[in-house]
């Protein structure tokens, strides 16, 4: 697509040529062409396709756990194609629970099944919490390790998640029962680029 506009010319050709009584002509008409972009992705450096990432758009891997016992643990997520949550190209997560009894609630995160693996390192250290490094600390700490999260009965509560597991490979929540009593807990993710 092309658009005719017009511009100050601040000299023309003549007076350029040193014809200094030469008139200057003040404008000129200057194409601009439009050329739509699209970033679908890149080629890396071993010449494979890379596509970009984009936000999920409802919650997956929704799976219910029936009767978790009060101080039982159960990880998440477990379904026949979504055995745990692979972060990379992702930044933030959304979790949600829905216990059919309310109470607190631990969660933690926690590395997937040592069957799914990391890169190409197999097997893994299945069902461990989660370390990270931060702000160049000799120490570790949990990536995501809430104690007492106090979670409403049949209702989704919904956690936000940013940044503290993004690009994680081979993901799972280990999620304690802390109400006092037996709960069915359904569980759902959702990534964000």
């Amino acid at each position: 697509m092309v658009y005719e506009r017009t511009g100050y010319a601040p000299w023309s050709l003549t007076r350029e040529a040193g014809v200094q009584s030469a008139t200057v002509d003040g404008t000129i008409q200057v194409p601009q062409y439009v050329y739509p972009n699209l970033d679908t992705g890149f080629l890396d450096e071993k010449g494979n396709w890379k596509g970009r990432k984009s936000s999920d758009e409802t919650f997956i891997g929704l799976k219910t756990a029936d009767g978790v016992a009060n101080g039982g643990d159960v990880l998440f997520p477990d379904t026949a194609n979504i055995v745990s949550i692979d972060m990379t190209g992702f930044t933030d997560l959304f979790i949600a629970l829905k216990p059919s009894r309310g109470g607190n609630y631990a969660i933690v995160a926690v590395m997937g099944p040592d069957t799914t693996p990391f890169a190409n390192l197999t097997p893994v250290a299945a069902a461990r919490t989660l370390r990270i490094f931060e702000d160049q600390s000799a120490t570790s700490e949990s990536a995501v390790n809430q104690s007492a999260e106090d979670c409403q009965s049949d209702l989704w509560n919904i956690f936000n998640i940013q940044g503290r597991v993004s690009n994680q490979k081979n993901l799972q929540f280990k999620v304690t029962n802390n109400s006092g009593g037996s709960s069915n807990i359904e569980f759902g993710f959702l990534r964000v680029v």
